[in-house]
């Protein structure tokens, strides 16, 4: 299998998360959204419900399970470091999520179950696996902080818009068309 690397601007769109394949590496550049905690999914779905209004809009957005350490300074918060957190804790939110929000880029580590993959192939979205570990390599990519939501939530369940340059590279885990290299046999 021939791994293409590729240098994409985000959030990603439906066509573009198309062109790429299990295995592809990627670089980003633009706006992603970063969150940690399961309370931060339980209140998404609230707002698809109506519960509350969004904090800022997701639509389209290209949201990724990164944890950070971070602080605020001056009423501006400060990102020290980002670092992937494990997606599969969110499994039961994810369909829902990735519909409601029409999501073509999710992330974090360690993959998703069968159900989120097959919501990621309807909407046309890549689930994307970043280096565990790797908070110095993810931290440099870093621009600015665009925009935080619920910032009465813990700092790292907030919502975190952040702009990147040359973030990665990740690799696609799960692509567009339902190949998950989660499912692949080790043995084979």
């Amino acid at each position: 299998m021939a791994i293409t690397t590729h240098r994409l601007t985000f959030p990603l769109t439906a066509e573009s998360a198309r062109s790429l394949r299990a295995g592809d590496m990627v670089i980003m550049s633009g706006e992603i959204v970063v969150t940690a905690g399961l309370p931060t999914h339980h209140r998404l779905i609230g707002c698809l419900n109506g519960v509350e209004p969004m904090p800022m809009d997701l639509n389209g957005a290209s949201v990724f399970h990164l944890g950070s350490y971070s602080e605020e300074k001056d009423g501006t918060l400060q990102l020290h470091y980002i670092n992937p957190t494990t997606s599969t804790r969110f499994n039961a939110l994810m369909p829902t999520l990735i519909s409601g929000f029409n999501w073509h880029a999710v992330g974090g580590k360690g993959g998703l179950d069968r159900p989120c993959v097959e919501a990621l192939r309807q909407v046309g979205g890549v689930y994307l696996s970043f280096l565990g570990g790797g908070a110095a390599l993810h931290t440099q990519a870093i621009r600015r902080v665009i925009e935080v939501g619920w910032s009465d939530m813990l700092m790292h369940y907030r919502l975190v818009r952040l702009q990147v340059e040359d973030m990665g590279p990740v690799t696609v885990a799960i692509d567009a068309h339902g190949v998950s290299l989660y499912d692949i046999d080790a043995a084979t």
